[in-house]
């Protein structure tokens, strides 16, 4: 821990020199420089504060209270652009101070005109660090995944404040050097008033352009201008240790509430089945809303052999296991088979409610499905996977655990015996065969085909584009070359730790892959959004998936889209142009 705690620190004091924070530079020094001699540390710690709140409780905060996010980015733009106002119109500033020392003279009758300027500057730099988005490198963005992902842990919030000391030491000297500069030259001192009307000109104009979006097609300018400090970020942040203590950060269970499953053949064995007592089943924890169902208890399912399924509905390996997943429950159901179908979502948008109804109708799912959107249960299991089983017997003890797709058969057998070892099936006419299995094709994942790939910045694997990838908007060109299994983006696109949005018209991404059968998560912008789709520089026809008409696919609903399928596994070039700004695309997944 103290390698990572060493190197956020390092990476935050860096930031100061990082593109992505100069858009905000001329507020900090207009802000810094006409108030009083306190207000350097205001608007330092507003950024500091307002950054760090918001990182690492906004999932929280929205899923409590839902609202868009970006009304916080307005409302912050609307008090950056009125303080300006303020240094352009004396009066006006005048009043506004007054207001405000009545209102905090209400609360704090001590308060006097010597905490104005500390006052001023906290309120600038709390709406700065709501609009700043910092050039983000694997720390910040592991620290961003996992408070919108998971419990945020004392780790993940000592990380955070190691970072933002970081951040907040050059950000002070700056602020404070930006003011002695002026307090201390007497040609500046006579001007006074231009000075703060100059300045106060500066803060409209950088609102404005953050206000429309402009400050990010500024900070991937810098970025083009100045890519080696994107390398050098990431850099600094991959040596071994770093990366070893992330991966340590990212997995890291509460073992007072989950359980160790470990490998069957080290746990003494059931006389009758032969299965493990691998340990007691945890209660759902955590779940958000119900479907097909009314909320539900293990002590409930006593009785009841129980097969726990931890899935999400754009997981291309989840959606393989489906068919036998539903037909073991409708098999099974009648003789004491329950199925729970726990949904924990990989991306942001599967959250919400409507959407997961949708693949329950589309995949014909009548099972209970818990919607684990606060990863509650997900962790009281300690789970790592998608998709999961855990089976459960009579007496709510795990009993059999797989993961991932293949074994149909030994999952159903395992279910088979458990039954039995209840004395669930009574062997009476109508009664279900426990002999019998599933006859399905099965398809899965094929070895030494293209791997899943993410497109966020997280988990983002493969990027063959020249340019170096950051946080926020990035303007790409082609490669040179494009070996298989690698992607490029072109043109304008704007990258989170999740997802790539489009930023333009014709943005576009090639794909080399050997596979069958190509997937996309895709988030549309309207219910009309289309991507033409071109395999091999030619339109795609015979070779078009199932989404895939006339050349275009329509993104109609944040889902898995199918784009490419050839009769067997082949390496081909995939090319997508995109129509729509705000397109949002999340990861590739293939099929063999």
């Amino acid at each position: 821990m103290t390698t990572l705690l060493l190197f956020a620190f390092l990476s935050g004091l860096v930031t100061i020199a990082a593109p992505c924070i100069w858009p905000i530079l001329p507020i900090v020094l207009s802000s810094s420089a006409t108030g009083g001699h306190r207000r350097p540390l205001g608007v330092t710690l507003g950024v500091v504060i307002s950054f760090s709140i918001l990182t690492l409780s906004i999932a929280y905060v929205v899923r409590i209270i839902p609202f868009d996010t970006e009304w916080l980015r307005y409302i912050s733009v609307g008090i950056i652009a009125v303080l300006g106002l303020t240094l352009i119109i004396p009066a006006f500033g005048a009043y506004l101070e007054g207001a405000v020392s009545k209102l905090s003279s209400k609360f704090s009758p001590s308060s006097g005109s010597g905490n104005s300027g500390f006052r001023g500057g906290l309120l600038t730099g709390l709406s700065l660090g709501v609009v700043w988005t910092p050039c983000a490198g694997p720390i910040l963005a592991t620290i961003a995944t996992l408070a919108a992902t998971r419990a945020v842990s004392f780790d993940l919030i000592l990380v955070m404040i190691v970072y933002m000391l970081g951040v907040a030491i050059p950000l002070f000297v700056f602020s404070l050097f930006g003011q002695r500069l002026f307090n201390s030259s007497r040609k500046l001192s006579r001007h006074t008033g231009t000075i703060q009307k100059v300045f106060g000109v500066i803060m409209i104009v950088t609102a404005i352009l953050i206000a429309t979006g402009y400050d990010r097609n500024l900070q991937t300018n810098l970025l083009n201008a100045f890519p080696s400090y994107s390398s050098f970020l990431t850099k600094l942040e991959t040596n071994d240790g770093v990366t070893k203590q992330l991966d340590t950060l990212r997995n890291n269970p509460q073992k007072e509430t989950s359980i160790e499953v470990a490998p069957t053949m080290a746990f003494p064995q059931a006389k009758d089945t032969n299965l493990p007592y691998i340990g007691q089943a945890p209660d759902f924890t955590g779940i958000e809303h119900w479907l097909n169902s009314e909320a539900l208890t293990m002590d409930y399912l006593k009785g009841k052999v129980v097969l726990i399924d931890f899935w999400t509905y754009t997981c291309i390996n989840c959606i393989r296991t489906l068919p036998y997943v539903t037909g073991w429950y409708e098999k099974y159901k009648d003789e004491g088979f329950v199925v729970i179908g726990v949904h924990t979502p990989e991306f942001e948008f599967e959250k919400k409610t409507e959407n997961v109804a949708g693949a329950l109708e589309k995949y014909k799912i009548n099972y209970p499905v818990a919607q684990d959107n606060n990863f509650g249960t997900w962790r009281a299991y300690d789970n790592h996977y998608w998709p999961a089983k855990y089976l459960v017997d009579a007496e709510g003890i795990i009993r059999y655990t797989h993961f991932g797709e293949g074994d149909y058969d030994v999952t159903e057998k395992n279910i088979q015996k458990l039954l039995k070892e209840a004395g669930l099936n009574k062997e009476q006419d109508g009664a279900t065969d426990l002999d019998a299995l599933l006859d399905i094709p099965e398809t899965r994942s094929a070895g030494g085909q293209t791997p899943e790939t993410y497109l966020g910045l997280s988990r983002i694997a493969g990027l063959a584009s020249p340019e170096q990838a950051t946080n926020g908007n990035n303007s790409f060109t082609l490669p040179k070359s494009l070996p298989v299994n690698n992607f490029a983006f072109v043109g304008n696109w704007d990258l989170s730790s999740e997802s790539a949005k489009v930023g333009e018209s014709g943005a576009g991404l090639l794909f080399n892959f050997f596979a069958k059968d190509v997937y996309l998560v895709i988030t549309p912008v309207s219910s009309e959004d289309q991507i033409a789709v071109f395999v091999n520089d030619q339109v795609v026809t015979e070779n078009a998936g199932k989404d895939v008409q006339n050349e275009y696919v329509t993104i109609d609903k944040p889902r898995l889209y199918h784009l490419v399928s050839f009769d067997k596994k082949q390496e081909a070039i995939l090319q997508l142009n995109f129509q729509t700004p705000g397109t949002e695309i999340f990861a590739f997944t293939f099929g063999g």
